[in-house]
């Protein structure tokens, strides 16, 4: 592109990789954290691995909307450290290029995503949302397989219980099977056998057929003598229990698209705590998006560090900021579905805010001649630093050796 010089494309080369790394960094560890839960989940509902992965990709939309503006303003930061640490954001300045002149190719960055963002929070995080819904519903309720585990026992329609010892080809060949049916006649029948397999019947889908292999029958009649009998093969019709289907999307405001929340939350047919909750969901999806426009400006305020000074406090507080403002409008959000508060005061208000703590940074380190934005903060953690030096070498032996004399 003609309009970016070899500074631009430069600063672009080092934006876009920390970037990416810091964006794959937060997606994995909280994907990561998620998956631990998700494997217990599944494996006590006993159903299929695969159902672990599906589940995860419908987190990663929920995830991104955090992890991109996180990956945005530390990729934007990173750089402008590693020019100021390296003396080249002076050379810069000194041949006449402004911070806001040296942000135009973070701004363009920042644009393309803060539109990738409206998208994913504003119609693929809804959509993700209600199919993990649903696949979390179908494996609790057995509609993926899930409803006989191994080794356990299962009770079908409160009239069998079954127990398999071992599953092998993907639930296809059974052995060490035993099944204790009764029937409204009060008749029991105790039905062990060597091995088996599970046949589906066309014609009735809620019944399947466990056909036996080698195996015995214990019939116990009310009023007369058991009897045993032996099979080489017996059929055992199992009646399951009918699967309830899955609720329509839009069960939680958090599953409806941005059109689909506006319409809730300014419309007059709606209810009262649904208009609250839509207009409340709606304005965190469109703040979260808005703020990303000023984080270039965050970025470069933390990551000027004092003169002669290679302090990463800057990239701490921002973490810390970035996380913190997350978190204070999901409360705002909260506090807004309920009516106590109005939704837009309370996702609009800590923005400006939030905002206007942003501008004051970026103009203390864009327009006042050696001015910090955490200048205080600096000093503090400097000295800290030394104390906690200091108490360290007085603490370890082996520090402080004597001078030899001469």
């Amino acid at each position: 592109m003609k309009f970016l010089t070899a500074t631009d494309r430069y600063i672009f080369k080092l934006v876009i990789m920390p970037m990416l790394g810091v964006f794959l960094l937060a997606a994995s560890l909280l994907l990561l954290d998620k998956m631990l839960k998700l494997f217990d989940f599944v494996a006590t509902e006993g159903g299929p691995v695969s159902v672990v992965f599906k589940m995860l990709a419908n987190l990663l939309p929920e995830y991104a909307g955090l992890a991109i503006p996180l990956g945005l303003m530390l990729g934007i930061l990173l750089a402008f450290r590693k020019l100021a640490t390296s003396s080249e954001l002076d050379v810069m300045r000194a041949v006449g290029l402004s911070y806001t002149r040296l942000l135009r190719v973070p701004y363009m960055i920042t644009l393309a995503l803060a539109a990738l963002n409206l998208a994913i929070v504003g119609y693929l995080q809804p959509l993700a949302a209600y199919y993990y819904e649903q696949q979390q519903f179908q494996l609790s309720s057995g509609a993926l397989g899930a409803s006989i585990k191994i080794g356990e026992f299962t009770t079908l329609k409160d009239k069998m219980a079954l127990r398999i010892e071992e599953s092998s080809d993907q639930g296809r060949h059974l052995s060490g099977i035993f099944a204790r049916v009764v029937d409204d006649k009060g008749q029991v029948l105790s039905i062990s056998a060597r091995e088996g397999r599970f046949l589906g019947l066309k014609a009735s889908p809620n019944t399947i057929i466990l056909r036996l292999t080698d195996g015995q029958i214990v019939q116990d009649v009310p009023g007369s003598t058991p009897r045993v009998l032996t099979f080489a093969e017996h059929d055992l019709p199992i009646d399951l229990a009918a699967v309830e289907k899955f609720r329509r999307r839009g069960g939680k405001e958090k599953e409806y698209v941005l059109p689909e929340l506006f319409k809730i939350g300014w419309s007059k047919d709606t209810g009262g705590l649904d208009r609250e909750a839509g207009r409340a969901s709606f304005n965190f999806r469109i703040v979260e998006v808005v703020m990303m426009l000023l984080l270039p400006l965050l970025a470069v305020a933390l990551a000027i560090p004092p003169k002669r000074s290679t302090s990463a406090l800057g990239v701490f507080v921002s973490i810390v900021m970035v996380v913190a403002y997350h978190k204070i409008n999901e409360y705002g959000q909260a506090v807004g579905s309920l009516g106590r508060i109005s939704p837009t005061l309370a996702l609009w208000g800590p923005f400006v805010l939030f905002a206007a703590l942003i501008m004051w940074m970026y103009w203390r380190v864009a327009y006042v001649p050696g001015g910090q934005a955490i200048g205080a903060l600096e000093r503090v953690s400097a000295v800290a630093g030394k104390w906690l030096r200091s108490f360290l070498r007085r603490r370890t032996p082996g520090l402080d050796v004597e001078p030899a004399p001469a």
